[in-house]
């Protein structure tokens, strides 16, 4: 999915908004409505001169410059190389979509299409904030035709937002922020897709599995002919289960190895399988007094003389 121009403005009702998807549980988890994670009308959108045309709502012909109160804090020449046009943002699980009433199109934006995002100050004095988008206008391609536009969105601040009131010692988010955030958030959602290649590290390594491999699945290997578990992976030592575990231990629980080898299962201390690994079928057995030291007794090392 790449850049698509729209020539109809979106509507709320092709969403469901955040706070009521996290409310409930969905129905279904197929053919449901993306996410709406941000709304914002009348946002203004700055774009350089130099990049009039590249982008639908964006004519070569606009003239429209920027609007106070933010324009103000740009230099003169900064002012002048920039046109502005209002659009409606819709931030959502699948795309960022924008429209403009004005130029009656907008555009819908893939998020691995949006190479950098950030909030940045607007001016010398930094006065006003906006959030900035890099878009990239191609998917792929060499780096010879690689071509971004970039642009400026100042959301308008809301009515219940144009107080300083504060949630605890917390002011609430500005517009800005909650734009940026519901970005990064719609980002996460939607990775970058897999390019050809980027399975292997920088240096070609793999990881291989011996066995026998099941036509047309990746990393899935056969099991055992006889219907149990497959071949061990290499490192691992093996499995003791259920089918197989009277070949290892006797009907008491004691060891006897592969094969009803029960040499130095009664004599205590380790027994060491050479199949299982090290450590595979440890078998310790406590000391008298560690026994009556377990049970709250004192062992004979442990003995004081009484006094009356």
């Amino acid at each position: 999915m790449s850049l698509t121009t729209i020539r109809s403005p979106p509507s709320l009702g092709d969403y469901t908004p955040l706070p009521e998807h996290q409310a409930q549980t969905p129905s279904s988890f197929f053919d449901t409505k993306p996410i709406l994670h941000y709304h914002g009308i009348g946002t203004k959108c700055w774009l350089s001169r130099s990049q009039l045309g590249k982008l639908p709502f964006f004519p070569t012909d606009l003239t429209s410059p920027p609007t106070p109160p933010e324009s103000e804090a740009l230099s003169p020449e900064s002012h002048s190389d920039t046109v502005e046009q209002k659009i409606d943002v819709f931030v959502n699980s699948q795309n960022l979509t924008v429209f403009s009433p004005q130029a009656e199109c907008g555009l819908s934006i893939p998020y691995h299409q949006i190479s950098i995002h950030a909030i940045q100050k607007i001016g010398p004095e930094k006065r006003y904030s906006s959030v900035y988008l890099q878009l990239e206008l191609a998917e792929g391609g060499s780096e010879e035709d690689f071509e971004t536009v970039e642009l400026t969105l100042i959301p308008q601040p809301k009515e219940q937002q144009q107080t300083e009131e504060t949630i605890g010692e917390r002011k609430p988010k500005t517009e800005t922020e909650r734009l940026f955030e519901a970005i990064s958030e719609c980002s996460n959602l939607n990775p970058d897709p897999v390019q050809d290649g980027d399975e292997d590290d920088e240096d070609g390594a793999q990881i291989i599995f011996e066995g026998e491999a099941v036509e047309g699945f990746s990393g899935v290997f056969a099991g055992a002919r006889d219907g149990g578990l497959p071949p061990a992976m290499p490192g691992s030592s093996g499995w003791i289960t259920a089918e197989n575990v009277h070949e290892y231990f006797d009907e008491e629980g004691n060891w006897i190895g592969e094969g009803g080898d029960a040499s130095g299962a009664e004599g205590g201390g380790w027994v060491l399988s050479e199949q299982l690994g090290g450590g595979a079928g440890t078998i310790h057995r406590m000391d008298e007094d560690e026994t009556e030291e377990a049970n709250g007794q004192d062992g004979e090392n442990n003995k004081r003389p009484k006094t009356e």
